[in-house]
């Protein structure tokens, strides 16, 4: 969990780490979680428009100029196929990244406003959540790393108060 006030570069936080998730470009520093091999991953933010205009962005680049990809925290030379999303102008739905290893990491964006049953069934490394989600999507993308060790992490501001999100960290009832 990353909670702060707003403006203050969760999101930045959130992009680079799923871009040293996906690449295997891990600074000598890190002493997080590490996966030495392709990984799959989702990252997700409110709306299917947010995701693009603040998730796909600081990923890839500016949406709808792809002259422009790579420009985000994952570098143009690992950006691989791109399939755009169906629906909603200039969004991505999957993408591959290059990793170190010499395979391909999956990178598919979602949103909350689609539900919590279009978070079922896939088994994940790593989640990335920008902003706040209801606890059912938040167990639901818990469930999708059970299999994997993999993780699952969230950057917002508590809007929401103490909500059961913000309560599972801070142990608040």
């Amino acid at each position: 969990l990353l909670m702060a006030s707003n403006r203050f570069g969760k999101s930045l936080c959130g992009a680079a780490e799923m871009a040293i998730h996906l690449t295997g470009r891990y600074p000598e520093w890190w002493e997080g979680k590490r996966f030495d091999k392709p990984i799959r991953a989702w990252a997700a933010g409110v709306t299917n428009e947010t995701t693009r205009d603040i998730v796909q962005d600081k990923l890839i680049g500016p949406p709808g100029r792809k002259e422009e990809w790579g420009t985000g925290y994952i570098p143009a030379v690992d950006i691989g196929d791109v399939s755009p999303s169906r629906g909603i102008a200039d969004a991505i739905d999957t993408c591959s990244i290059k990793h170190l290893s010499g395979g391909w990491s999956s990178l598919q964006f979602k949103s909350y406003e689609r539900g919590r049953e279009k978070w079922q069934g896939a088994a994940l490394e790593v989640i990335w959540m920008d902003e706040e989600c209801d606890q059912d999507i938040y167990s639901e993308a818990l469930t999708r790393t059970n299999e994997t060790g993999g993780i699952v992490y969230i950057t917002f501001t508590p809007l929401k108060g103490y909500s059961t999100v913000v309560s599972r960290f801070l142990g608040l009832t």
